[in-house]
């Protein structure tokens, strides 16, 4: 196979989903490149994903395609490549990905900067309440300037904790220093001097960053390690006035936990960038709460920065089946 066979079978690929025009045309304007599409706004359905990458040699997939070992069977072993438009990849199977010798590619660094924009945004908007005070000038409430009305927390002098000082935790902290924040903590799966000297940030035990942080901010990627960690007993070491950010995945977090910690003041408010499920029902009890901000997982969603994913996913995808490296390869 190889480089040689780059028409025919070896260039046929499955897209999961209606993607940026810039990053098919990536993929149409390659020589021998046969793209097979779901070509819709919405999820592709598990019947069509299973019979779309049957045969095929790449897959081109979205977070929100759970890539397990049933797709991985129905592909057959002509699958080579598999790249994801996205900078997680927790909804992939990488063991089983791995033991077939399967090529990953993902797309960091391009959403980096629109990530941590959105979540400096979350963080002034559940501190400052922004989504309520809103809501009071459209339905009557504002009435007159008062001392104490519509009052929140600011930055100034503030501790900073960032869950996961990678890249995005680091473009975090970048923002948030102009603020005029006192201290920043972090935790890690590991020390990272060299990233956090920038900040002056401490390494610290989960236990101690939400002892001691006015303001946390979720960033790390979804792991064994990271599943569930803000839970119940993080809650409760949380200050009364703290303001807690997620904009990592859903499962970071124990939701039960994080609305009983809202309802009863536990913490002051809370923004939510992801949840679980997603989307979370209308119903949920997180929604009927004053202090919870919760956006539909658009960290990344600025008109460039999509773009320029859906062409990272493209080259990744075209280059693994080509059998050359990758703009962005995640080594398994």
């Amino acid at each position: 196979a190889g480089a040689a066979r780059v028409g025919g079978a070896a260039m046929a690929v499955f897209v999961t989903r209606r993607i940026p025009a810039e990053g098919l045309r990536v993929l149409s304007q390659a020589g021998g490149c046969r793209v097979q599409q779901w070509d819709s706004e919405e999820p592709v359905p598990r019947a069509e994903l299973l019979a779309g990458v049957a045969g095929k040699r790449g897959l081109l997939c979205l977070l929100s395609d759970r890539i397990d070992r049933e797709v991985l069977e129905a592909a057959g072993p002509g699958l080579k490549v598999i790249s994801t438009m996205s900078v997680g990849f927790d909804h992939l199977a990488l063991e089983e990905i791995k033991k077939r010798g399967i090529r990953v590619g993902y797309t960091p660094d391009v959403l980096t900067d629109a990530t941590a924009e959105l979540s400096v945004a979350l963080l002034l908007a559940a501190c400052r309440r922004l989504p309520e005070a809103v809501e009071q000038v459209k339905n009557g409430g504002w009435t007159t300037w008062k001392p104490l009305w519509m009052c929140g927390y600011g930055l100034s002098d503030s501790t900073v904790g960032i869950i996961g000082l990678g890249r995005i935790g680091q473009a975090v902290a970048r923002r948030l220093k102009p603020f005029g924040v006192k201290k920043f903590l972090y935790t890690s799966s590991r020390p990272k001097p060299a990233c956090a000297a920038e900040f002056e940030a401490e390494f610290v035990p989960l236990t101690r960053l939400a002892e001691e942080s006015d303001f946390i901010v979720v960033t790390c990627a979804l792991t064994q390690a990271t599943q569930g960690i803000c839970n119940k007993d993080f809650f409760g070491r949380m200050k009364k006035t703290s303001v807690f950010v997620n904009t990592s995945r859903g499962t970071v977090v124990n939701q039960e936990d994080l609305y009983d910690a809202l309802a009863h003041g536990q913490i002051a408010a809370a923004g939510l960038d992801v949840t679980t499920p997603e989307p979370l029902p209308t119903d949920h009890p997180l929604l009927s709460l004053k202090n919870c901000v919760i956006l539909p997982h658009v960290g990344s969603a600025t008109y460039a920065t999509r773009s320029t994913m859906a062409v990272l996913a493209a080259n990744n995808l075209l280059a693994g089946l080509r059998g050359e490296p990758m703009p962005h390869e995640l080594l398994l």
